[in-house]
This record gives structure tokens, C-alpha cells and sequence, in this order.
């Protein structure tokens, strides 16, 4: 599963899956990342998972890279013990001053935003990994009809819970921040609690999202 494993600087180990980005590959290094995780090896300070690369930082005074990669190369991937992955579906509004990038959009794809919106909301998403801002879900794989480049200037603040496209991308803002993803709506749930020391990420990588497109006065609601 892993085609190298290579130190990064001092003390890190930088596990490589492979250049292609797609679920079957994502899951693998999910796989090593819980399995690793639960070990509680000594020594292992940090693991973060991306789309096809996974990296192990480790403290130098306990341990080294050899030992690690050691570990790495000879672990036992349990299947049995993965956590059971989530379906969740994620409510939507796109209406009003919550779709700040339809007209960009609209303009770049020549596709009017109600059939934006309609490929979008036909399509189920995969959760490659969480991060940029604590718990930001990133999930593929949008329509290719629907892909996008990156805004030329990003905002200075995008709004919490914005929703926006990038390239095969969709995520959710977890909080207000700089970005440059297109923003097409808002979603008024909670997808990132802090105060939830068990699992204050609401998506996590693995687990599978719908999109459902609600009016504003249902995002009103759910939001008080």
C-alpha cells in the first residue's frame, strides 16, 4: 500500500501512497493513520493524513526515525478495528448574500447556477481528510462539469459554514477565514465543536456527504 517511506526532516517520517488522488488510495492511508493511532506508539507526537500521503512526527529524545519506519513497514493493518464510517447529510441554502461566487462561476463554467446547483446536489462526497482550519472537510469528487480554479485574489473572511469549490473539491468552512475557494451557499450546522473533547469534528475523513438545499427560512431556523 505505502510506495515509500522516506525521514522528513528530523523528525518525521513522510509515508507516500502514490501520486493519484482517488478513494481507494485515501482509504489506505486512513487505514494506517487509526491503526497507527491506536498503537499509542512511544514516541509518535503527531499523524496527519492527506489525500495520498501520510506523515508521523516523533519525539527524538524517545525514539528515531529507523525504529518508526520499522513500525510503519511491519504494522498489522486491522480492518476489524477501523471506526464505522459516517453518512451524514449536510443542509444547504444558496440563496440571497450566501452564494457569493455564482456569477464567477456561472461566467467560467457557461452553465446557468440552478443546473450548477442541480449537479451538486445529485452527487454523493467522499471525506479525503480534515485540515487548513481545524476540522475543514475536504470531499470529492465534484462533478467534472462543476470544477473550478481557486479565486485570483482570496477573501480577506470567508463566512462560517461557507460551502465552496475548488478543482474536484467541496468544502465547508468550519470558521470565518482567508480563502479562495468559490462559494456557492452556507450551511447552518455546527460542523466543527471545540467543546466536544470525543470527536468535535462532525466529518471526518472516511465517512460519505449529501448536500441538501434548504430555503433560507429553514436555514433561519436550524441556525437559532
Amino acid at each position: 500500500m505505502i510506495k515509500n517511506i522516506l525521514n522528513l526532516g528530523d523528525a518525521a517520517v513522510y509515508c507516500d501512497f502514490g501520486k493519484d488522488v482517488n478513494q481507494e488510495i485515501n482509504t489506505n492511508v486512513i487505514k494506517y493513520f487509526k491503526n497507527i493511532k491506536d498503537k499509542n506508539i512511544e514516541g509518535i507526537t503527531n499523524i496527519t493524513p492527506s489525500y495520498n500521503k501520510l506523515i508521523v512526527s516523533f519525539d527524538l529524545m524517545v525514539t528515531n526515525y529507523s525504529k518508526i519506519k520499522k513500525i510503519i513497514e511491519n504494522i498489522e493493518i486491522n480492518e476489524k478495528s477501523e471506526k464505522a464510517k459516517k453518512f451524514l447529510e449536510i443542509p444547504v441554502c444558496c440563496e440571497k448574500n450566501l452564494k457569493l461566487d455564482n456569477d464567477r462561476i456561472e461566467k467560467i463554467l457557461k452553465i446557468k447556477f440552478d443546473k450548477i446547483l442541480e449537479n451538486f446536489f445529485n452527487k454523493e462526497y467522499f471525506c479525503y481528510m480534515t485540515g487548513f482550519i481545524a476540522g475543514m472537510p475536504f470531499l470529492g469528487d465534484i462533478n467534472e462539469k462543476l470544477r473550478v480554479k481557486r479565486l485570483e485574489t482570496p477573501r480577506v473572511k470567508v463566512p462560517k459554514g461557507s460551502v465552496g469549490l475548488t478543482e474536484q473539491f467541496c468544502n465547508i468552512y468550519t470558521y470565518e477565514s482567508p480563502g479562495g475557494w468559490n462559494i456557492i451557499g452556507n450551511t447552518p450546522l455546527e460542523i466543527f465543536n471545540k467543546d466536544n473533547q470525543d470527536d468535535p469534528a462532525l466529518i471526518n475523513p472516511g465517512d460519505k456527504v449529501k448536500f441538501k438545499q434548504i430555503t433560507k427560512d429553514e436555514y433561519d431556523k436550524i441556525k437559532s
